[in-house]
């Protein structure tokens, strides 16, 4: 929101409060805030200008709630101007219906002077649930109290913009739909690495585990953009029309295409079941790796490999899609063809790209691979660019 700001792509009028339990005030919500805002130091102070906080409790019943309304209604005091209430719930999704409860009851109406175009959303993050039942229970509960086209359950990880760029270079750009299929790609892996442990949040994570935290939202929503057939439009509607068309053509995933592990104790650093918040003995996985197939006829026999974990060497999210290797090997053995295949390469953190890998020669006399780096305007994490 900072970079919106400092961008201009958020409005001037906009207010943002934080609502939470823990005691603080704006100055401390401020203080937390600074470490992680880059950008021009006045255009950052006037974001921060833009920010209050407020304390109190999840329960509907709760005075905080009345609080923010008031709040809200003294921010809206302009003559017949339109307003937008969005209330962003980066919550543990047991305490969404009681939140849900409290902002229906005290925080939606706009009261008699309500502007025709004013409105209220509500966005709900991941994990939605644990399962299908508790994700449709909790589907009815918030269903019951806002109307379905004011809830927005999302995943951040739509919003990077290499995973939008994902549609734009399938559909904008023929050559790639020449052999984005079976006939050429031989495999496609979705990686994703933390270089940290649970730090203190082993009770919220091991209710979850690696999986339902990471596999079943964010790697699911990368393979679905990346196998989707063509959309009949841009619209939403569409696009979610072919992520589900494609999603249920997996088959249910078995124990023998899974791994999974707990990190232990390494390079200074304690162990999952060192971390206090955990439970005793806890088997939640921090490192899941799962093979899917798509059985459909672009896909078939091209293994998916989602895999991610906690407290590995490096923070990454990188897409791989390698490519079959020649059917005649004639610069060398085929083992060799396998082991150096044609890649297109999609890394979305940290320092986004996306990189072609050809097999070239090298001084006449061997094989190597080379990666050609096709987006130039994205750069490193220290700041320099490729290219």
């Amino acid at each position: 929101m900072c970079t919106a700001s400092c961008t201009r792509f958020l409005p001037c009028a906009t207010q943002i409060t934080g609502y939470a339990r823990s005691k603080m005030d704006d100055a401390g919500l401020k203080e937390r805030l600074q470490p992680y805002l880059k950008g021009d130091a006045d255009l950052v102070q006037k974001f921060l200008d833009q920010c209050t906080y407020m304390q109190g409790d999840y329960d509907p019943d709760s005075p905080g709630y009345a609080k923010i309304a008031k709040a809200v209604q003294e921010w809206e005091q302009q003559p017949r101007c339109p307003a937008g209430r969005l209330f962003y719930l980066a919550l543990p999704p047991y305490v969404y219906p009681q939140v849900c409860k409290g902002l229906a009851k005290h925080c939606r109406d706009f009261g008699p002077d309500k502007h025709p175009n004013s409105w209220v959303r509500v966005i709900v993050e991941k994990p939605f649930g644990q399962d299908l039942e508790t994700s449709e229970e909790l589907a009815n509960q918030l269903g019951a109290l806002f109307p379905e086209d004011k809830l927005y359950r999302i995943d951040h990880y739509l919003g990077k913009e290499l995973s939008q760029n994902l549609l734009v270079m399938r559909w904008a750009n023929p050559i790639f739909g020449a052999w984005w299929n079976r006939h050429y790609i031989n495999n496609v892996q979705i990686s994703f690495k933390e270089d940290f442990g649970t730090q203190g949040r082993g009770g919220y994570f091991d209710s979850y585990g690696i999986i339902r935290d990471v596999i079943q939202n964010h790697l699911t929503q990368l393979l679905a953009l990346i196998a989707m057939e063509c959309p009949s439009s841009s619209h939403p509607d569409d696009i979610r029309d072919e992520k589900c068309k494609v999603l249920r053509c997996i088959p249910p995933v078995g124990i023998k295409d899974c791994v999974l592990g707990q990190y232990t104790a390494g390079n200074g650093q304690p162990g999952y079941l060192e971390d206090p918040t955990v439970p005793e003995g806890s088997k939640a996985p921090t490192y899941a790796a799962c093979r899917l197939h798509i059985c459909n006829d672009r896909w078939a026999g091209v293994p998916f490999v989602l895999r991610a974990g906690k407290a590995l060497n490096e923070r990454s999210v990188v897409v791989r899609i390698q490519l079959n290797a020649p059917p005649v090997p004639l610069f060398g053995p085929r083992s060799m063809h396998n082991n150096m295949r044609d890649e297109f390469v999609l890394r979305l953190q940290p320092g986004e790209f996306t990189l072609v890998c050809l097999l070239l020669l090298w001084r006449t006399s061997r094989l190597f691979l080379l990666g050609v780096l096709l987006s130039k305007r994205y750069r490193k994490a220290g700041g320099s660019e490729y290219m």
